[in-house]
């Protein structure tokens, strides 16, 4: 028990840690080369299948009743939509910019939904939920129509023009981001005993999770790299994933305050899907974009791990003051 208590503390750290080695320990051995396009195709594959599974055990575990939607969301959603399209409308407005890979890379820490683990680290510092989750689905559907609407006018295809760029995205973000949802609805209706079950995988979850962070790590060291890109290029992308996380857990607590929820609007907006970021990164930009979101899994669970350490001795101090 000690030792999954100590893998589940320590889950991020050991997830980056081990995609890091893993590519340089695969890459390093000879015998293995020959395996490399295999392995690269395998994962884009597998990448997005694990991301459709966390969601959609995720939303087995949506209770549709309880869904509630609150006067904060509204506000999130689009500061989450208005900051994307500004962004994407200056990328036009300046095709050219030497910031553009950079701020590809605020743009997906912007639009990037909440984290299928929102929920969880919201209930243990006190907030709700409900209201976490449903933003959550919210989210997912406003990432959906957005990539798929801007991306092919910030980052074209050359091969494609803009309808068929649009087009290809939707066909694969919808899958990812809606189906789940839809699929978990249907699964409670029309076979509910199924559905019971899998909403009691919380640990499948959780394992899947650290699988695909540590093929996301490993996508994101192999792009670092490999990148032909400036040094001041990458730091660029560790400082806007830095401002976005910052900035957005800020916001996600003064706007959530407003309306007495706090910690669930900090959460909300803060606490980002880091895998699926790294995914749209590396499949609908400049491959090194997806280091931004790499940094941002790293900040987001730096700020949770504060806030759970705050929160864990403010409920000892009660303790003791009894």
């Amino acid at each position: 028990m000690k030792i999954i208590r100590f893998i589940k503390d320590w889950t991020l750290i050991i997830a980056i840690l081990t995609g890091i080695a893993a590519y340089f320990v695969y890459t390093a051995i000879p015998a293995l080369q020959p395996t490399h396009n295999f392995a690269l195709k395998t994962i884009e594959v597998l990448q997005p299948l694990l991301i459709f599974a966390m969601l959609f055990i995720t939303f087995c575990k949506v209770n549709p009743k309880k869904l509630r939607l609150c006067k904060w969301h509204p506000w999130l959603l689009l500061f989450q939509a208005g900051t994307f399209t500004a962004i994407a409308v200056a990328l036009m407005i300046m095709p050219k910019s030497g910031l553009r890979i950079v701020l590809e890379g605020a743009m997906i820490c912007l639009i990037c939904p909440t984290a299928t683990a929102g929920a969880v680290i919201t209930k243990k510092l006190g907030g709700n939920v409900n209201h976490i989750t449903t933003y959550t689905i919210l989210i997912n559907i406003i990432t959906a129509i957005f990539i798929p609407a801007l991306v092919p006018y910030v980052h074209p295809n050359p091969d494609l023009g803009i309808i068929n760029s649009a087009v290809l995205i939707l066909g694969k973000v919808f899958p990812l981001l809606l189906l789940p949802l839809l699929a978990a609805i249907l699964l409670r209706y029309l076979s509910p005993r199924l559905h019971f079950m899998i909403s009691h995988f919380s640990e499948l979850s959780f394992y899947l999770w650290a699988v695909a962070l540590t093929l996301a790590m490993t996508v994101t060291t192999r792009t670092i790299v490999h990148a032909n890109v400036s040094l001041s290029t990458e730091l660029g992308l560790v400082i806007a994933s830095l401002i976005s996380c910052l900035l957005q857990f800020w916001l996600g607590r003064k706007v959530g305050g407003i309306y007495n929820d706090r910690i669930t609007g900090g959460q909300s907006l803060g606490q980002k899907n880091t895998v699926l970021a790294i995914w749209m990164g590396y499949t609908f930009f400049t491959p090194i974009t997806a280091v931004a979101g790499g940094f941002y899994s790293i900040w987001h669970n730096v700020i949770n791990s504060y806030q759970l350490y705050q929160h864990r001795k403010k409920e000892e101090e009660k303790t003791k003051g009894r």
